[in-house]
């Protein structure tokens, strides 16, 4: 995950737009951890900026499966909610309320999540 976000922030400041890279990397984060801890594939990430004038930075995690299936003679135990004392499921309220746009997108055997963060140039 280290070397994503190297990534990711080493193309925000070739693209003009250093100051998105905290946020999208935080959230960048909760989608890819999302993915590989929901799914039994992996996650492919594509980052893009859209030209002027809508100037909006557009993170993509896509995944490969819906969702894991539970393993052999295990039954699937009920997710960690967003409680005040759960350990998980804060990660798409972080995406709702850091971006300007996030959504799922339903794509073959997965799904696509995605944020957008408007990119003012440095």
């Amino acid at each position: 995950m280290a070397e994503t976000r190297r990534l990711l922030r080493d193309n925000l400041r070739q693209w003009g737009v250093p100051a998105l890279a905290d946020t999208a990397e935080l959230l960048t984060t909760e989608l890819v951890t999302n993915a590989l801890q929901h799914t039994g594939g992996g996650a492919e990430l594509t980052a893009t900026l859209s030209p002027a004038p809508r100037n909006r930075l557009r993170i993509e995690v896509r995944d490969s499966l819906a969702r894991r299936p539970p393993r052999r003679g295990v039954a699937a135990a009920p997710a960690a909610g967003a409680g005040e004392h759960g350990t998980s499921g804060r990660g798409l309220l972080l995406v709702q309320a850091l971006s300007d746009a996030w959504g799922v997108n339903a794509r073959g055997t997965g799904k696509v999540v995605w944020f957008e963060l408007a990119a003012h140039a440095a």
